[in-house]
């Protein structure tokens, strides 16, 4: 992975059997063209954190799904999944990525994200391995 060839890269847990599923998902319905993603456990997180100025850690992908630009922007949890939608370019997945990232629905969808975040053990395909520890 060499994110610094122009390729944003999506970062997530990958020993949570829920977050794997869902990228998964993701890739095979919105496609791969022009993005990558990358399990954290297989990524050098510490250059990423170096080139990020500290921004992406393997603390912080553990806890949110995280959107690194090549420029080394890092927008984490909804924000991530809005940039991913975005990055589509096509309808409706660019309309829902925008709406993501309005005032009011930004603060919604990082609530629901938050609260699939906190209870992704649970959720179909979770695991005791993807329990957040506190």
């Amino acid at each position: 992975m060499d994110i610094t060839a122009g390729t944003p890269v999506l970062v997530f847990d990958g020993d949570c059997a829920f977050c794997t599923s869902t990228v998964q998902f993701g890739e095979r319905l919105l496609g791969t063209d022009g993005w990558a993603s990358i399990p954290f456990q297989f990524a050098d997180m510490d250059a990423l954190t170096r080139f990020t100025a500290g921004a992406a850690t393997a603390e912080r992908a553990k806890r949110e799904v995280l959107w690194i630009t090549p420029t080394g922007k890092v927008h984490g949890g909804a924000d991530a999944v809005a940039k991913v939608l975005l990055r589509q370019g096509r309808l409706p997945w660019n309309v829902l990525g925008a709406a993501m990232r309005l005032p009011g629905v930004r603060n919604l969808a990082e609530v629901v994200y938050r609260l699939v975040s906190a209870n992704r053990d649970r959720l179909p395909g979770g695991t005791p391995a993807c329990a957040i520890r506190r």
